[in-house]
């Protein structure tokens, strides 16, 4: 079941994620009320002389601030520590992994609520240091806030386990490719939900038929529109076409964008033509409130990047310097599980309309197509004279070529089979080597005349 979730909640969930300050924000905050309440409650067992509970514990002020100095100094060691030995050990891996791995262990929660259950805790045992102090009825010693103290250096030291062992099973090469896996996934249904919201919406609008066709307004924008330029330099991250289309139906023009998220924009190059051209100074002045850009990609509204990722690891565990075959054999299957949704249901439209029906809004959706050679064209440029990897790259073809409805998109996979099989004959000297390649590629050619023959002419595209 695919979750409809609006790609601005989706861009903003993303980006509140991937920092290591929210979480640990949060907790900060948690913490500070929480000693309030447990001050009020030591600040009336003082007034009233009351006697605490066994459990409570119970001792002179120094003491108090002997224990609470002592847990401090070594709450923050220890987060200090620890921290900076795993950041070691993600930076050598992220010499195998990429760059990227840094930023998964930002924008992991594992790493987020380890890092702000030290911070408070450290926090709220130095709250309770100052509490202590001369009182009317002698030192005020805030005694049910330090037992809580305590009791919170032993979650500290659950979390700390817990987290050692996280990133432990993080780092391994198996959980990595997976875990960019299933956020590929997710990218693929955030996709595929917005593009079923849209036509679901758009298709009765469709049939009025107002204004001209797509056609015709892509003529019009290529002779007589008016050009809008990229403000700032940096990776398009996301691109907000609700105020895009508000901004279109307010000039009553069109806009077309030839950049899509993911794609580094040059300030000062052409951003998006606008028809007709005297609305172009409008759609420039504000469009700033219709885009983001940044110094990295992200998976919101950018399928391909997860795709690079798993490319980036295969070719990196292909090269010389690595020489990790079975990292990029699991890349591989990965590639092709994912490869198989696409080639289903993949479908995106470029088109959106206003409430009247009209069209406002060309974008550049990454294709199908496109999509399939990122996934192979790289892993196979770097797999010469390795059989295993184009044997499992055919494998893949096959699975994929099952799925696909369209003979279009079936055709695109047998030309990715046909240059990794005359790569393997240009390359792989051994003829039994060669044999196996050549039976695996005799595999995607049956399957693809399998899928041609019970389609028949009546197939449309998924």
């Amino acid at each position: 079941m695919i979750r409809r979730v609006q790609p601005e909640a989706q861009w903003l969930r993303e980006a509140m994620r991937t920092n290591l300050w929210l979480v640990p924000a949060a907790e900060v905050v948690a913490v500070t009320l929480l000693f309030l309440v447990t001050r009020a409650q030591d600040a009336r067992a003082y007034d009233e002389r009351r006697t605490l509970p066994s459990w409570v514990i119970s001792g002179s002020a120094d003491a108090a601030r002997q224990i609470l100095t002592t847990l401090g100094g070594a709450l923050i060691t220890v987060v200090g520590v620890v921290f900076s030995v795993i950041l070691v050990a993600l930076t050598l891996t992220s010499t195998q992994f990429g760059p990227r791995m840094l930023r998964n262990f930002i924008r992991d929660r594992g790493t987020q609520w380890t890092l702000g259950t030290f911070v408070a805790t450290f926090l709220y045992a130095m709250l309770d240091l100052v509490a202590i102090g001369p009182g009317p009825h002698g030192d005020f010693v805030p005694h049910i806030s330090i037992t809580v103290t305590l009791g919170l250096t032993m979650v500290d030291v659950g979390i700390l386990i817990y987290f050692i062992h996280h990133i432990a099973m993080m780092i391994q090469l198996p959980q990595v490719i997976a875990g960019i896996a299933r956020d590929l996934d997710r990218a693929i249904d955030a996709e595929l939900a917005d593009g079923a919201r849209r036509a679901g919406r758009d298709a009765p609008l469709r049939e009025h038929g107002l204004g001209p066709d797509t056609a015709t307004l892509r003529g019009l924008l290529n002779h007589a529109g008016g050009a809008v330029v990229v403000p700032s330099s940096g990776y398009l991250q996301f691109v907000r076409r609700s105020v895009l289309i508000r901004l279109a139906v307010e000039e009553d023009a069109v806009i077309q964008l030839h950049h899509r998220p993911g794609h580094f924009l040059v300030r000062g190059d052409r951003f998006a033509t606008v028809w007709p051209a005297k609305a172009a100074p409008a759609v420039q002045r504000r469009l700033s409130r219709s885009h983001i850009t940044g110094p990295f990609r992200t998976l919101t509204q950018d399928v391909a990047f997860a795709v690079d990722q798993l490319v980036e690891i295969a070719i990196r565990a292909l090269s010389p310097a690595v020489n990790d075959t079975f990292t990029a054999l699991t890349c591989v299957d990965w590639l092709s599980e994912s490869l198989c949704r696409i080639a289903a249901d993949w479908d995106p439209d470029p088109v959106c309309r206003d409430a009247d029906g009209l069209v406002r809004l060309i974008t550049v959706p990454v294709s199908y197509d496109r999509l399939v050679d990122r996934a192979y064209e790289k892993i196979r440029q770097a797999s010469a004279a390795m059989p295993a990897v184009m044997i499992r790259q055919l494998a893949g073809l096959v699975q994929i070529t099952h799925a696909a409805r369209h003979p279009d998109r079936r055709a695109v996979l047998l030309r990715q089979a046909e240059m990794i099989h005359r790569l393997c004959e240009e390359t792989v000297p051994e003829p039994h080597d060669r044999a196996d390649v050549e039976r695996r590629y005799r595999e995607v050619l049956a399957a693809h005349a399998a899928a041609d023959s019970t389609a028949g002419p009546s197939s449309k595209r998924g």
